[in-house]
């Protein structure tokens, strides 16, 4: 049954595929050599407790038992390409159909992240695919191109399934754990306004902005000035309309520009989930932005997606869904903090709020559904839901991290003398 909603204000998707004529699903039993090559495929894995079903009906199961879920492969090419590049090619194969899981999808994600982190994986294999597929360069250049890639789908897109208030695609806090979206994301943006101990009249610099939420939030509730910089295009224009419908745009100033051109003097750095889009190569120099706009006694805060050992991007949603994104460990971090003197003076991991997040991202996101596939396509539709539900099973398996990094000069003494100001 077709949707009679307002069409969405949507521009093409590319690099999806299509699901039409991509493949003929074969019927014919497996081979004995293939049916190898399956068990092959579940132990490279790390064998999880998953039961692989192939084109002929046989059934391929790592161990006894009930399994948590079912991967249907309906080709043999599609058995040729995981065993070939699973981090790649699962996520192609999965949007165009020629896979598909039976039963809850973040469960068998979850289950395939803790099989393959203790599996005796191919180690020479996987560091030459890794250095293939890394990560695209985030020059001024390359940054617009990827952020382009990613944010500049439409707003309407979403705000299908983003909080309907603030438009946060970050981490949001839930202190309790009965809280709405809407209500966790405005607890996170009090959270970060505390951990900055923002005052009226303090003005404020912020290295990508999104839909600019935060900056309205910090201009309307703690009585600062803010500059926020982002180089989408998208998020700009939805966020210089949001602060003149909310009487804000004397006190927030959106400039579509790269977060190294920020000038001027504040009292405050703030920079949320844009250090995944910075890349390695380049935090010295947001470090020295930092250091040249902050004052004496100036806070920042950095919150980023992470790692607990280095480990690029997965290979496919660094190509398909967000390029040039590479998620730091707290060490790799500290090459923002270290050659500036900056002092870092506390450190958070929100992992599991995120898992959270997300479950609240994806159940509105299978909402809508019909709408998105209508104005993408399905392609489209599967290989966001699977980066979707793939990441929050990445936070719940405790392969990705949440880190939020507060520092400060080194010679800066007005410091809290407890953590009290972050509970209030």
């Amino acid at each position: 049954m077709k949707n009679n909603k307002a069409p969405l204000s949507l521009p093409v998707a590319e690099g999806y595929g299509t699901l039409d004529g991509e493949f003929a699903a074969s019927t014919a039993r497996a081979s004995v050599l293939e049916r190898w090559r399956a068990r092959k495929l579940l132990a490279l894995t790390g064998d999880p407790p998953l039961r692989l079903v192939l084109w002929g009906g046989e059934e391929i199961a790592a161990c006894p038992g009930a399994p948590i879920a079912r991967l249907l492969i309906r080709d043999r090419g599609a058995l040729f390409k995981l065993l070939r590049h699973p981090d790649l090619h699962f996520g192609d194969l999965y949007s165009l159909g020629r896979i598909e899981v039976e039963g809850d999808l973040v469960g068998f994600l979850e289950a395939a992240y803790r099989a393959a982190a203790g599996a005796r994986v191919r180690k020479h294999l996987k560091s030459v695919l890794d250095w293939i597929n890394r990560p695209r360069a985030n020059s001024l250049t390359g940054s617009k191109k990827n952020i382009h890639h990613h944010y500049d789908l439409g707003n309407d897109f979403y705000k299908l399934w983003l909080d309907r208030e603030a438009m946060q695609y970050t981490c949001a806090y839930y202190p309790r754990a009965e809280m709405t979206l809407e209500e966790a994301q405005r607890a996170k943006m009090d959270y970060v306004c505390r951990k900055l101990e923002l005052k009226p009249g303090q003005r404020v610099v912020e290295a990508g902005c999104g839909w600019g939420g935060l900056a309205r939030h910090m201009a309307r509730h703690y009585g600062v000035k803010v500059r926020s910089y982002n180089i989408s295009r998208e998020q700009i224009a939805h966020a210089r309309a949001q602060a003149r419908a909310e009487g804000l745009a004397e006190r927030v100033e959106y400039i579509e520009d790269d977060y190294r051109n920020a000038t001027g003097t504040y009292d405050a750095f703030v920079s949320v989930g844009m250090l995944e889009h910075v890349g390695k190569d380049h935090y010295r120099t947001l470090g020295e932005v930092a250091d040249r706009c902050l004052t004496a006694r100036g806070r920042g805060l950095i919150h980023s997606i992470g790692r607990n050992r280095p480990e690029p991007m997965n290979t496919w949603i660094e190509k398909r869904i967000f390029p040039g994104a590479y998620p730091p460990t707290i060490a790799e971090m500290m090459e923002i903090f270290e050659p500036n003197g900056f002092s870092v003076l506390d450190v958070e991991n929100l992992r599991l709020h995120y898992a959270r997040t997300l479950a609240h991202w994806l159940e509105r996101f299978d909402r809508h559904q019909e709408r998105i596939e209508e104005h993408f396509d399905r392609a489209f539709m599967r290989a966001w839901r699977l980066y979707l539900a793939g990441s929050q099973a990445a936070f719940t398996s405790g392969s990705l991290q949440l880190f939020q990094a507060v520092f400060a000069r080194a010679t800066d003494n007005d410091l809290p003398w407890s953590r009290a100001h972050l509970y209030t």
